[in-house]
């Protein structure tokens, strides 16, 4: 997995003040392109839609020309985007036809607003006509324009972390991912002694780990299955998802607000993976553990779970118990006995 580590735009390069650009009194830049791709695509892949007549998702992002970066004057942040997007949507109609088409969207930019945003949305070629095509121009393209807003709000507050930090003096120091610098220079962070030698470290969040257990009526076969097959995770989820259930291989669900990989799989045992909210700080994963207790007549599932941002512990917990827990028991009648 990508890690806190050289070419992670979320690490702090120190900049380096010259005699002409005292307290960074001229322009700096930090490159914001390969974060805000995969920001993009996190954004809209596994994106969804439905009514009486079917369901589409965005499944793939086939284009993504562009750059961002953010420039800083006089302690002033100041933002650039510009994007030419193309993506790919699938349909299934309820009678189980299945469709695609695609997305376009040319005018990504600081320059203008998202009301402006133009979003072409079209079946292709050799498809026959449905009324899918309405669905996503009209719910489709409205929870498009919201993702991509949803990216210019964390482009200018996860992003831009660290960039801007009051000094002991009551200065303020710049810390910027320079281009320039980067090829020349290795991930430091500046350090409050001016002589001293800065040290080989990223930025760091604070983090928690905790278990947690739960009983279900069912085989670890079973219980095991429902994490690593797709049909039966989109069961139980009520939503589209994406799940490979192979060591390495990847999921998205509950509209892409959940994804991540599976890092190491034991058939009806044990499952380790890498996983994460989307609107965690860039390439931040938690590693989390299910371990599958034969009980006899039931299971016993326990959740570790490691490196959970400390302000989310809460909601990670309520989530594990809402969207996974009671989900599959309310799904697969894996529920407590009733005596």
């Amino acid at each position: 997995m990508a890690k806190w580590g050289e070419g992670d735009p979320r690490w702090i390069v120190e900049e380096r003040a010259d005699a002409t650009n005292v307290n960074n009194w001229h322009w700096t830049e930090r490159d914001a392109t390969n974060w805000s791709s995969d920001k993009l695509k996190s954004l809209l892949l596994g994106l969804s839609v439905e009514d009486d007549e079917g369901s589409c998702e965005v499944t793939e992002v086939s284009k993504l020309e562009g750059e961002a970066s953010i420039n800083n004057r006089k302690g002033k942040l100041i933002f650039f985007y510009e994007w030419n997007l193309k993506a790919t949507w699938t349909g299934k109609s309820k009678s189980g036809i299945k469709y695609k088409g695609t997305i376009e969207i040319p005018n990504l930019s600081d320059e203008n607003d998202m009301e402006d945003l133009d979003i072409s949305i079209s079946l292709n070629k050799d498809e026959p006509e449905t009324p899918l095509v309405q669905l996503m121009k009209s719910k489709g393209a409205e929870k498009i324009r919201r993702a991509l807003g949803s990216y210019v709000g964390f482009l200018k507050t996860e992003f831009t972390q660290g960039m801007i930090l009051p000094t002991a003096n009551g200065m303020v120091q710049l810390q910027s991912n320079s281009q320039s610098k980067a090829k020349t220079d290795k991930t430091q962070i500046s350090s409050s002694s001016s002589t001293a030698t800065p040290v080989n470290t990223g930025v760091k969040i604070p983090t928690c780990k905790f278990s947690m257990r739960e009983t279900f009526l069912t085989s670890p076969a079973d219980l095991y299955r429902v994490f690593v097959n797709q049909e039966m995770t989109q069961a139980f989820t009520h939503a589209p998802a994406t799940v490979d259930g192979e060591r390495g291989g990847k999921f998205r669900l509950l509209d892409g607000n959940v994804f991540g990989e599976f890092t190491e799989l034991v058939p009806d045992e044990k499952i380790v993976m890498k996983w994460r909210y989307n609107n965690w700080p860039c390439e931040h994963y938690a590693i989390v553990t299910l371990s599958f207790v034969d009980r006899r007549s039931e299971t016993e599932l326990k959740v570790d779970c490691r490196g959970v941002p400390d302000n989310d512990e809460e909601r990670t917990k309520d989530g594990w118990k809402r969207y996974y827990f009671e989900a599959i028991k309310q799904t697969f009648g894996y529920g407590a006995r009733l005596f």
